[in-house]
């Protein structure tokens, strides 16, 4: 099987067949290539209904659960998203083609810096990294119409909220280390809603408003 036929089997099985309909959400997932964002020795399986390791004690998510969220932004595509937690620079490639501009914040150099060169290889020139403290966002861009936080937190961190323009939608794992809630805050007439997507497990983020490095 190649390349494409396991990433039309991914779009047709682990999204639209759970309910994910929005057509620019699945045309984006056709279009971007997971499997260049995965180590090399895990191509093979790119396309697989699991998350997978990328190095650093990190992980690329679930291709269903990367649908979900962005389809819980409800994008149209003139929004300017913010991202916290760059990672492998595969949801970032998908937001690439759904929002105008998207602005995405990673901790970790070696990880921001492998997915920079993978964004200029596929011509993602929309999104912008920057190496630091997700928990604090992004302030000299904002405000923004979307965020998404792939990381879970123990309490949303109010940086992301102060962010956040009005109308504005942010999706964020909020709950323990391990387990979480997928979490939608919209902001709308200067008031907050908040609902609940569905359990989730994310790793956890690390910053100043959300959970501590581990001890070396």
């Amino acid at each position: 099987m190649t390349f494409e036929d396991a990433r039309r089997r991914m779009v047709e099985a682990q999204l639209r067949g759970r309910g994910l309909e929005d057509p620019r959400l699945l045309r984006a997932f056709f279009d971007v290539p997971r499997h260049d964002f995965v180590p090399a020795e895990l191509q093979a399986e790119a396309y697989a209904d699991r998350p997978l390791p990328i190095g650093a004690g990190q992980t690329i998510s679930q291709p269903y659960i990367v649908g979900l969220t962005l389809s819980l932004l409800r994008l149209q595509g003139h929004e300017r998203v913010l991202e916290i937690g760059t990672g492998s620079g595969y949801q970032t490639a998908l937001l690439a083609r759904l929002a105008l501009e998207v602005y995405s914040v990673e901790r970790l150099p070696e990880l921001a810096e492998t997915a920079r060169e993978r964004l200029a290889r596929i011509g993602a020139l929309n999104a912008h990294l920057h190496i630091g403290d997700g928990s604090l966002g992004w302030a000299a861009h904002a405000p923004y119409d979307a965020m998404v936080v792939a990381a879970g937190v123990p309490q949303i961190p109010p940086a992301l909220v102060d962010q956040l323009a009005d109308p504005g939608r942010l999706v964020i794992p909020v709950g323990t280390a391990r387990s979480q809630i997928l979490t939608v805050v919209e902001r709308r007439g200067g008031a907050l809603r908040t609902a609940d997507a569905g359990e989730c497990s994310f790793v956890p983020l690390i910053g100043q408003d959300a959970w501590p490095p581990s001890p070396s």
